[in-house]
């Protein structure tokens, strides 16, 4: 007979029962809770003692070519002024900022006001007026266009009912405050400020401001300030978009009101990668504000690696060589000068060094000659005149070309400059009718640099060496200005020329309107190594913070093979002799034994000189002269005909080629040597005086000389 269970047990079991159902259901929710929606319910928990605040994320950093980091960052601290909390006291928000800007004068610390208004007692209008983006500003807000500084300082503070009380040194300083929170409610007021102003406005409770932490930018040289730029608060004219030109603000990019951007360099050409993207996080505190915990909602994303074909080491010796040469010649004239230079490599177009200045930069935007156009001078001649030349076959290495004018007074093509200023006619217009019946209002041309002319045939190695104007424009004529015009500006891609230069003037002689950058000088001069002209570009890839290739430049970097391997070799040794017994003659490097090639340049006027040096590593272009195009005459500065160019290249190549391997020039298997007649340029005869050419098979010259035989 079966007994039933003893109640007591069968109580227990049920409970038991009870109590594990209960666990297991404990454990669910325990795991849903903390498992499967643990960050979730984490962040809903503290919600209520928590604020939700941007992280920065850490901007990218810059490299050589050789892994040297050249820009970093460190942990800086910013003053963010927010208006919003002010709501509609306009009398508080202009205390406030007016309370900001004296610590800030107390403080020697700098502040972002990009209004294009000079600060003072005596405000005046900069240039920036005149931008679209301001005019744009002045419409929208209803202000008067054409007003001078006081005028637009007055209607500036009627908008943002300034204090009349106000001086009108600190109505300007409101009224540009006032002008970057125009359109937005906060912005980067100042950044890396000191501790000594963060202490102060700590215990000063200072309305609207707000202490951020920021990553500052370190630049671990000051070499290259021009190529690497800045960084600064985004401006007024920056934030928003505009249709009519197709700008794009960083309101529309993505941006918050305070972030850091590129102004210039490459912190400008590379903002989209080096900005990287900001995260959220929660921060909770307690009932005194101290900071109790912290949740990431998203991490910040740093921003990318850019890695510069720049050879740092290359570019301090290159700055230093163009600074100590441009200041000898300051030292002694006292008369202000700038310089500029550009090192490539051969053959692959990298950018190796530039230099847009003397001295170290101290302003944002400041000029970099090394991309500014300067007239070339005779550096111009190679390019498109001798090297086309030999390439259709209108000359060989040693024909003969006359020395003497191309156009004579008598065929009335180009005035008299001097004779036309002195006695009242237009030296442009040469289509006056009181020109054309002046015969004296006339003159040949060109002239030589010496103003002679031989009226004689002289041989090609001797007029380029010698840099003779007259032979380069009649070979320049057996190709065609047009030819050249459309060679040098669309095959090398010399966008600073204009449709004016297409005559002889300008693109044999270098007389442009604007003339050639010397990044332009310096890669028109690459086809001189093996023929190949190779887009110049400054950087070779773009990593993203995990180290993942992110942008390849060199899909981008296009070669063409401009003029055939056979006319870079011919024209390679006719520019050899401008080092041996021409225009550049005994600045041969000699460090490294290596061979080297060049042609000197003078401005029209002689208000600048050009140099270009190859070796087989490297193509050098240097400039100098003054910002404002100056007579050398009026300087007493004509009589070094650019020798100090010269110089600057000389040593920075016997500095930086020293140690390296020995190499040779290409040498086409197409080229002939062959000896010539120095006297007639045809096959050296017996008795001739004679020299080494180089020619092609089928461009040899014709027939044999009997002069001396």
């Amino acid at each position: 007979m079966i007994q039933n269970p003893h109640p007591t047990k069968r109580r227990v079991q049920l409970l038991l029962g009870f109590f594990a159902a209960f666990l297991l259901l404990f454990a669910a929710v325990l795991y849903d809770a903390q498992v499967a929606h643990g960050s979730e319910n984490r962040a809903k928990s503290i919600a209520s003692n928590a604020s939700s605040e941007t992280v920065t994320a850490s901007r990218g950093i810059v490299t050589d070519r050789n892994g040297k980091v050249l820009v970093s960052n460190r942990l800086a601290y910013t003053l963010v002024f927010d208006r919003s909390g002010f709501k509609k006291d306009e009398d508080a928000l202009n205390a406030a900022i007016l309370r900001l800007i004296d610590l800030c004068r107390e403080t020697d610390t700098a502040w972002s006001d990009s209004l294009p208004m000079t600060a003072g007692s005596a405000p005046q209008l900069t240039t920036a007026a005149r931008s679209r983006s301001f005019k744009s500003y002045l419409e929208k807000r209803k202000l008067p266009e054409n007003a001078n500084a006081a005028e637009l300082l007055e209607a500036l503070r009627e908008l943002y009912h300034i204090d009349s009380g106000c001086t009108v040194a600190q109505a300007r300083d409101i009224a540009g405050v006032r002008y970057e929170l125009d359109s937005r409610s906060s912005y980067t007021f100042a950044e890396d400020v000191s501790a000594e102003i963060i202490s102060q406005i700590t215990d000063g409770h200072f309305d609207g401001v707000t202490i951020k932490t920021a990553s500052a930018r370190v630049y671990n040289s000051k070499l290259a300030s021009h190529i690497l730029g800045t960084i600064g608060p985004i401006w007024q004219e920056e934030w928003s978009s505009d249709e009519s030109t197709g700008y794009v603000g960083y309101a529309d990019k993505g941006y918050a009101m305070n972030d850091l951007v590129g102004k210039d360099g490459v912190e400008k050409a590379f903002e989209e990668y080096l900005h990287g993207e900001d995260g959220r996080r929660l921060v909770t505190t307690d009932e005194n504000g101290k900071l109790t915990g912290e949740l990431y909602t998203r991490e910040p994303q740093p921003g990318g690696t850019v890695a510069l074909t720049l050879d740092i080491d290359l570019q301090a010796v290159a700055e230093q060589t163009l600074a100590s040469t441009i200041q000898g010649m300051m030292d002694k004239d006292s008369y202000q000068r700038g310089g500029a230079a550009v090192v490539m490599g051969v053959g692959n177009g990298e950018v190796l060094a530039m230099v847009g200045g003397v001295g170290e930069k101290t302003v944002d935007l400041g000029t970099n000659r090394a991309v500014e156009p300067h007239q070339t001078g005779s550096t111009m001649k190679p390019i498109a005149a001798y090297s086309l030349a030999l390439e259709y076959g209108a000359i060989n290495y040693s024909s003969a070309v006359p020395d003497r004018p191309f156009y004579t007074a008598e065929d009335r093509k180009v005035l008299n400059a001097d004779y036309c200023r002195r006695h009242g006619l237009d030296p442009n217009n040469i289509y006056a009718p009181a020109a054309l019946a002046n015969p004296a209002a006339w003159r040949d041309w060109p002239v030589n640099f010496n103003g002679k002319y031989s009226e004689e045939n002289v041989l090609v190695p001797y007029a380029l060496s010698q840099s003779l104007n007259t032979c380069a424009v009649y070979v320049g004529s057996y190709v065609g200005a047009d030819n050249m015009y459309d060679f040098a500006k669309y095959t090398l891609n010399n966008e600073s020329l204009s449709a004016t230069d297409a005559d002889y003037g300008p693109i044999v002689l270098g007389g442009q309107t604007q003339g050639l950058s010397t990044l332009e000088l310096a890669a028109s001069y690459q086809i001189f190594y093996d023929g190949k002209y190779t887009t110049p570009h400054y950087y070779t890839e773009v990593y993203d913070s995990k180290g993942n290739l992110y942008l390849d430049k060199m899909p981008d970097v296009t070669v063409t093979q401009a003029i055939s391997e056979e006319t870079a070799t011919i024209m390679n040794r006719l520019l050899r002799n401008v080092l041996v017994d021409g225009t550049a003659k005994g600045q041969t490097p000699k460090a490294g034994g290596m061979d080297a090639v060049a042609k000197t340049g003078t401005a029209t006027e002689m208000k600048s000189y050009t140099f270009v040096g190859l070796t087989p590593y490297y193509v050098t272009a240097v400039w100098w002269g003054c910002d404002k195009p100056t007579n050398m005459d009026e300087i007493g500065a004509s009589r070094s005909y650019g020798h100090e160019t010269q110089y600057i290249w000389k040593q920075l190549m016997e500095n930086v080629q020293g140690d390296l391997e020995y190499r040779s020039f290409p040498y086409s298997d197409q080229v002939v040597q062959a000896s010539y007649c120095t006297v007639s340029g045809l096959l050296a005869g017996a008795g001739c005086p004679a020299a080494t050419g180089y020619y092609t098979e089928d461009n040899l010259p014709v027939g044999t000389c009997t002069l001396h035989g």
